[in-house]
């Protein structure tokens, strides 16, 4: 597909959750404005966070703490939000509001990032993010990302999207990533203690990018951004003055992921799989193995199929 027809924005479509994932798939990106289930999710977030940084303001507190102190604070504060079944009634909620069957879309567990200003902490668990492809981090290729502000973006320091890379391959180190490896010994509460540098093999571009067009959808908090996992993307250097905290969790489909539907594959080498991690929109159950397994492959003997929290701090 020619990449001049991948600069869509579709704001408010009224689509059906199939249209909706085939037009990503296409590279289309969707905007919603706030619902009700977003914004139950945020004030959610909202509490967790002013709770941790108190008295401080959160979005300010960087001004306040030694960095070293930020990093604890967010060490504990992101492992709390992301096992808490609170998230997870959360996610159901807004896929049910947004037409996702919730008998057939499963998810991960939500994920709170944080993209400090003028460079206060740009790595370990505030990494600033380079531009990539989530497939890249062995994620299937119909994985669908939802990106939701907690607090208001600007222009200074949301997420940028590059897509005249959209089905164009880019040189990259995705080939020397594998997941179980990954899970096996970058997660973990140690990802707090990476203050100055990122030791962590993250697959990145490995030939100058052009990042010029590029996009960045600007929504309010509680807006939610829908993209592909195969969309070049990346954190803007943040200038705003203020700490931007978000909301991201990924999705899949059963039917996708059974008839193989999905973005198109162009320069992914990673190995492993994230196939695993998913749960169901209904019962929080598994992916069946029967259907794990037509994305495996014979790596899974090197590192943990599965990261487990209760074995280690979570990031």
């Amino acid at each position: 597909m020619n990449n001049a027809m991948n600069n869509a924005v579709y704001y408010d479509a009224q689509v059906t959750d199939d249209v909706r994932r085939q037009m990503l798939f296409d590279g289309q990106l969707f905007v919603y404005s706030p619902r009700k289930s977003s914004l139950a999710f945020i004030e959610f977030a909202k509490r967790l966070i002013q709770e941790a940084f108190a008295p401080h303001d959160p979005e300010t507190a960087q001004y306040h703490l030694p960095v070293e102190t930020y990093a604890e604070v967010l060490g504990k504060l992101k492992p709390q939000f992301i096992h808490h079944q609170e998230s997870k009634r959360h996610i159901q909620s807004l896929l049910g509001e947004l037409g996702c069957d919730l008998e057939k879309t499963y998810f991960d567990v939500p994920k709170m990032r944080s993209s400090t200003s003028d460079n206060y902490l740009t790595t370990g668990i505030a990494y600033a993010w380079h531009p990539h492809r989530d497939t890249w981090y062995s994620a299937p290729m119909f994985q669908i990302n939802w990106w939701i502000p907690i607090y208001d973006v600007r222009a200074d320091n949301a997420m940028a999207f590059h897509p005249g890379y959209w089905n164009r391959p880019v040189s990259n180190t995705s080939k020397g990533y594998n997941y179980y490896l990954w899970n096996q010994q970058h997660r973990g509460g140690h990802v707090a203690q990476f203050i100055k540098e990122d030791p962590r093999p993250l697959p990145r571009p490995s030939e100058p990018l052009q990042l010029d067009p590029q996009i960045r959808l600007i929504v309010p908090a509680g807006g939610i951004i829908l993209f592909s996992a195969a969309q070049m993307h990346s954190s803007v250097p943040n200038t705003s003055g203020k700490t931007r905290f978000s909301i991201d969790f990924r999705v899949v489909h059963m039917d996708d992921a059974i008839t193989r539907r999905g973005a198109p594959r162009v320069d992914e080498e990673c190995t492993g799989t994230t196939m695993r991690d998913y749960i169901r929109g209904t019962d929080y159950s598994h992916i069946p193995a029967y259907v794990v397994a037509l994305f495996d492959d014979d790596t899974g003997s090197a590192g943990k199929l599965v990261y487990d929290p209760r074995a280690t701090p979570s990031r």
